[in-house]
Parts: C-alpha cells; structure tokens; sequence
C-alpha cells in the first residue's frame, strides 16, 4: 500500500511539474517578440550576408516595433558566430545568416567542429542567392578563362587566389576550379570582403572569387575585371559577365547562397512566425527590387524546403572535398 502511495505521488508530481514546463513554453510564445532580436552575421560588413540582415532588421523593426539588431561575428569560414548562435537560448531572439559554407561545406572541411551544422539548427527560410564571380587584378593581363588558365599553367603555384574565407562557397569555387583545370594557385583565406578587395586591386593577389553582389560597383567601376560568373545561366544583373560554364568549363556551377536559422528547438510557433515575417519582407516590391540590383535573387521558402536543400548541397560539397583532398582541423 505505501509503495502504490508513493507511485500515485510521483505520477502526480511529474504531471504538475509537466503542465508547468507547458504553460512556460506556450507564455514564451504567446509573448514573443517582447525584446530585442540580434541577428548574427558570421562575416564583415558589406556583404551579401550583412546585407540581407539589415533589409530584414529594418522591415521587422517596422512591422512588429522591437529593436532588432545586426551583430557581425567573422572568423573561421563563419563558425566563430555559428558556434555562439547554436549554443544560444532557443527563444526566437538570437537568429543567425545562415550559409552554404556553414551548413553544407564546414562539416566535411574540418575535422572536429564545435557544433553539427545540421542539427544545432533550426531553419527558418531560404533568404536569397547570388553567383559568385571570378575577377582579376587588371594589371594580370588576361581578358578571359582561357588566358588565365593558359598564365596558371606556365606559372604554377605563383598566381593567388582569395576568398573570404576557408570552407566558403568562395574558396570551394576556388577548388572546383583547380580540380577541373588542374591548374595549381594557391589560396589565400581573409576574413572578409573588406580585406580582401583592397588587395585584388593592389595586386597582392592575383584573383578572387566573390558574391557578385559585392563586386559588381567595382566591376563596374572598372577597377577590377571580371572573367565569368559560377552559376549556369548569366546574372540578370550583369547579363554582360559570361559564365565559367560556357567558357568551356561545363557544368561548372557553384551558387551563395543564404537563410535564416535559429538554434535547435525553436518552438513551432515562433519558428512559423519568423518564417512569415521572412517572407513578408523579401517579397515586398522594393525590397526585392533592390536586391535583385545588388545581385541578389531573394527567394524565401519553407523550413523543409531549406532542409531538403541542405541535404542536397551537403552531398555536392562533401564529394569536392572528398576529391581534393582538403581536410582542417579546429
């Protein structure tokens, strides 16, 4: 009898302590948001991915009146501020810029990270893409894919290329070109655009791989030349820069791309919540318009359609590390 006593006690003490945990989680989401959101960027200003967290900070702040601010964390081909935004509190107030190189090329490069780029996340949406693009320093003396790779081979490993840093969408554009030219440049990591541009056009490195969206003023500007875009098709917002693919290098295809993702276990509730902020954003007339002039195709989506693509492009990346070789420690 005492033991059935103290059974039925404990059955109702984890039903009462179960109905709190409850009523905590539905009151969280029944309040958010009722303080500021941070949203982390992994890379310095002025890229896409600072960018896209501004244009989302500046819409949220006016439709939901909370204070929402960007927060640029660089470093480590983005997993200094992956790290601190997966060991977060899953409360819908610290997101993160989600990236390819995050997300789907940093697990297979390193060899011990601090978090599992899938499943210390929660996705949001898909957010926008933009093709990288291979300029030059003018002073190289080429005009075209052909002439550089023709100076690459008669100069093995004394030509550079930058990017804006390892495990970067930018430096595996970098890899697949070397894997299908056989050309030997070697890399040279930074932190960011900021760094990186100043010393193309200086000539302390010789190419670069970067988010169309982030050359082209300078493109433009004529104080860099750009030989091809990495994506399939020409970019409506540079239709003049051909692609690497029809250049000869079939195929050749590597895409930036951006979401929005929380730390894992995001209620439902606000995960839903900030999918439709997202989306509401991003399809806004204007704000579409003027991503789209920056080279930035925005294309928000479901959770599970971002997941499906991380999945995918875990595979793609996972096999050219594979086959070059390349593996570092953290």
């Amino acid at each position: 009898m005492i033991f059935f006593l103290k059974v039925v006690k404990w059955f109702f003490s984890m039903l009462l302590t179960a109905c709190v945990l409850n009523t905590g989680a539905v009151a969280q989401v029944n309040t958010w948001p009722s303080q500021p959101i941070r949203i982390v960027v992994t890379f310095t200003p002025g890229g896409a991915p600072d960018i896209l967290a501004r244009v989302l900070a500046e819409s949220w702040q006016q439709s939901i009146g909370i204070p929402v601010l960007v927060e640029n964390r660089p470093g480590y081909g983005g997993n200094i501020g992956a790290d601190m935004v997966a060991k977060s509190e899953p409360d819908g107030y610290t997101l993160l810029i989600g990236t390819v190189g995050i997300h789907t090329i940093n697990g297979a490069l390193y060899e011990k990270l601090s978090f599992d780029p899938v499943k210390d996340f929660t996705p949001i949406s898909f957010l926008a893409s933009t093709p990288n693009v291979l300029v030059v320093n003018k002073q190289l003396g080429v005009n075209n894919l052909h002439e550089l790779i023709e100076l690459a081979k008669a100069k093995p490993n004394q030509l550079t290329f930058g990017s804006s840093g390892i495990g970067t969408s930018l430096h595996m554009s970098g890899e697949l070109l070397k894997e299908m030219t056989g050309v030997q440049i070697r890399h040279i990591p930074y932190k960011g655009r900021a760094q990186s541009l100043p010393d193309l056009i200086s000539g302390r490195i010789s190419m670069l791989f970067d988010n169309l969206s982030s050359s082209l003023p300078l493109i433009k500007a004529g104080e860099i030349q750009a030989l091809g875009v990495t994506t399939l098709k020409r970019s409506p917002a540079a239709p003049d820069i051909p692609t690497l693919a029809e250049q000869g290098l079939t195929h050749f295809e590597a895409t930036s791309w951006f979401s929005l993702m929380a730390p894992a276990n995001l209620s439902p509730a606000i995960q839903k919540q900030l999918n439709t902020l997202t989306r509401q954003t991003l399809n806004k007339p204007e704000v579409k318009s003027k991503l789209q002039a920056s080279g930035l195709e925005p294309a928000p989506g479901s959770p599970q359609e971002l997941g499906k693509l991380i999945q995918v492009e875990t595979n793609k990346w996972g096999r050219v590390i594979y086959r070059s070789g390349a593996k570092l420690d953290q």
